[in-house]
């Protein structure tokens, strides 16, 4: 086992690996931004090291400041958390050219998976379900007219690098196409440094539904269940949960897509946690849309569902032990669901709000569970993501589940900034949510009503 690791990430995430690093008698490593000299990822590792000023450009993207305080550490392994450098393949070489552990797939799975054109490419290879769509890259407007003849309205413009919405654009007609290709390629280069795109037909209103996969370093590949991402604004998850609510989702349907999950998995010759991607239309066929080369922001669902801590299953993978399950071990008891909440404000476009927290206090009780790093007197910077908390549920039953997060919301008190929790409690007694008859659609359908 390891004895010293590097977190090269900030916030709640961070404060989660320092967690589990010191329930594994590990050591650990925080950096840090001059903007969050007092965040609380830096009081509770063992060791924490400024990296740079408050630009994300020049301390958590600043691969030589991260490797050099690593190495000059002593650490054996980088855990890089989600968002930053977590998907960076180039940043994982480096992390193993310095004599360190990846905790993660290797940069050459993180590159191919990462052009989301060659992954789609790997997994039609491998006869994994894809989104009819473009052979790869989109190189000019007169191709992608050529695709679009053949794929039909709608469609979809996707980043070939990206991620998260950006670089993403919706086409309805052929009037729209020019626009939106050299928008969506415009934005891929601002934000991902590549503008390649490629294109896919676009299935209206879908269930969003991912697999939580492990694999380890001796070929054992596993699913842990399914989650639902389908409450989304702007392409960025609100509310997670799992199992899945969606009658489409037969028990059948399930099994074939846990399966397809674990051989794309395979297929792309993958070892540590990772998330498959996929999309379910009304009629229960389901389509590969991407894999993340990462833990993501929701594992806490399956953690409650499953009872198997991710992050510690990374660590054990990357210093080398074989899992200690098979698939016919994981059960998923209960359900869970997440919300996010940030600061920001949904009746401005979901602005940004970041601001002192004057007041604070993290609901409790059976079945829930706060991962924050935020704390009464917390200054939110404004050069991050707004998240302040995940609050996760775990109940017998949905509707349980549903009522302990009402619960929980209500507890929930975050005084001196705006946040988004009145939305998420208002989406908890949608009946279109109750019923869990909502797909990727519902926050737009539902937007104006959730406000007032």
């Amino acid at each position: 086992m390891f004895r010293r690791i590097l977190i090269a990430n900030r916030g709640e995430i961070a404060v989660r690996i320092i967690r589990a690093c010191k329930e594994l008698g590990i050591e650990s490593v925080a950096v840090y931004s001059t903007a969050d000299s007092a965040a609380l990822h830096v009081h509770l590792a063992d060791i924490a090291v400024c990296i740079g000023p408050a630009s994300g450009a020049e301390s958590y993207l600043n691969m030589q400041n991260i490797l050099s305080a690593a190495t000059r550490l002593g650490c054996d392994a980088v855990h890089p958390g989600y968002g930053f450098l977590s998907e960076n393949a180039e940043f994982a070489r480096l992390v193993e050219q310095c004599g360190m552990v990846f905790i993660g797939p290797t940069a050459e799975v993180i590159e191919q998976m990462g052009d989301k054109a060659a992954a789609k490419a790997l997994m039609i290879q491998a006869g994994v379900p894809v989104v009819p769509g473009s052979d790869g890259v989109v190189t000019s407007l007169e191709e992608a007219r050529q695709v679009a003849e053949e794929i039909g309205y709608p469609l979809l413009i996707k980043a070939s690098a990206g991620g998260g919405g950006r670089g993403m654009r919706r086409v309805f007609s052929g009037e729209e196409l020019e626009n939106a290709y050299l928008t969506a390629s415009s934005e891929a280069q601002a934000c991902f440094g590549d503008g390649s795109v490629y294109m896919e037909k676009l299935i209206l209103e879908p269930k969003h539904i991912e697999f939580q996969i492990l694999a380890d370093n001796y070929g054992k590949v596993v699913h842990l269940g399914e989650r639902d991402c389908s409450i989304q604004r702007r392409n960025q998850k609100m509310i997670e949960e799992s199992p899945s609510p969606s009658k489409a989702l037969t028990p059948a349907i399930r099994e074939k897509m846990g399966q397809a999950a674990v051989l794309a998995a395979k297929a792309a010759g993958y070892r540590n946690a990772g998330t498959v991607e996929f999309i379910l239309d009304h009629a229960g066929n389901f389509y590969f849309i991407e894999m993340n080369t990462r833990v993501q922001v929701e594992h806490p669902v399956t953690e409650m569902v499953t009872g198997i801590d991710l992050v510690k299953e990374q660590i054990r993978i990357a210093a080398g032990q074989e899992l200690p399950f098979e698939q016919r071990d994981i059960r998923l008891n209960g359900h869970a669901i997440e919300c996010r909440i940030n600061a920001e404000c949904p009746e401005e476009n979901f602005r940004p709000c970041p601001g002192r927290i004057e007041g604070l206090f993290i609901p409790g009780g059976p079945g829930v569970r706060v991962d924050t790093a935020v704390y009464q007197g917390y200054e939110i910077p404004p050069y991050y993501d707004s998240m302040v908390a995940k609050v996760i549920v775990h109940g017998d039953t949905r509707l349980e589940a549903i009522r302990r997060m009402r619960r929980a919301l209500e507890e929930f008190i975050v005084e001196g900034v705006d946040t988004n929790t009145d939305l998420q409690y208002y989406i908890l007694h949608n009946e279109e949510f109750v019923r869990g008859q909502f797909t990727t659609a519902f926050v737009e359908k539902n937007l104006s009503e959730l406000k007032q």
